[in-house]
């Protein structure tokens, strides 16, 4: 593992980074979702693709990545860009898993891949929408102590700074990225998928003109079951580009 500085809006943020297959001139940049890091995406695509200069990415805020203030999905993917162009890199492949699925669209490679990408708004059930009136109340009554009492499993424990930035991206209308982006994409979803569930992946395919979505069976996580045929895929898809 290596890490990189990068300044951005005069703040310092600390990038933990591991690059496979070196040698390679085509990078494919490879980021997860919120609450994981550059591991769990490693062990999805680290033994395929060996073709491609694979980019594991720390986003700021996990994993050994930092940051000290609150971020946007903006912003995130402009410290990513900023990351890369040090490293002398373009992002001609991006995977991007859960939240990093909206950074890596925001980085408008040749080839955006989604994994389970988050964006698309799911409305909220009645026991959530009860959690969050119950917290404002008690907030208002200064006992924003008991937020982890109310809050989602993965908000739970955040410090200042990251709880607020999982309110700046959790329920956001990313369709203003997916609308943007007209390269290339194939989606990937698993069919028991309830963090991101499968119909949403059906709006972003309406919204991005160029995709093609395949479906497997599994949840969230259902890439790490999958691998070697959605390595298959991506390969297949970027040699006709």
């Amino acid at each position: 593992m290596a890490k990189k500085t990068i300044i951005y809006n005069n703040n310092h943020f600390e990038i933990a980074y591991e690059i496979l297959n070196p040698k390679a001139t085509t990078a494919c940049v490879i980021l997860h979702g919120w609450g994981s890091n550059k591991n769990i995406m490693k062990k999805g695509f680290g033994s395929y693709l060996n073709e491609y200069k694979h980019i594991y990415i720390d986003l700021p805020g996990f994993g050994s990545s930092t940051t000290d203030v609150a971020l946007t999905t903006k912003e995130y993917a402009k410290i990513i860009q900023l990351f890369l162009e040090h490293l002398h890199v373009n992002a001609t492949i991006a995977i991007g898993h859960s939240f990093g699925g909206k950074v890596a669209t925001l980085l408008n490679p040749e080839l955006l891949v989604l994994v389970a990408s988050a964006g698309v708004v799911v409305p909220k059930t009645t026991t959530t929408k009860f959690k969050i009136q119950t917290f404002k109340l008690l907030k208002n009554l200064g006992l924003s102590s008991l937020r982890n009492y109310f809050v989602a499993s993965d908000a739970k424990n955040l410090p200042e700074q990251m709880y607020t930035t999982f309110k700046n991206v959790v329920d956001e209308d990313f369709s203003y990225g997916f609308s943007s982006f007209t390269n290339t994409a194939l989606l990937f979803w698993g069919k028991n998928d309830t963090a991101t569930p499968l119909e949403t992946t059906k709006v972003i395919q309406k919204i991005i003109p160029k995709s093609t979505l395949y479906t497997y069976n599994g949840d969230h996580y259902f890439f790490l079951q999958h691998q070697e045929d959605i390595a298959r895929k991506i390969r297949e898809q970027y040699e006709r580009i």
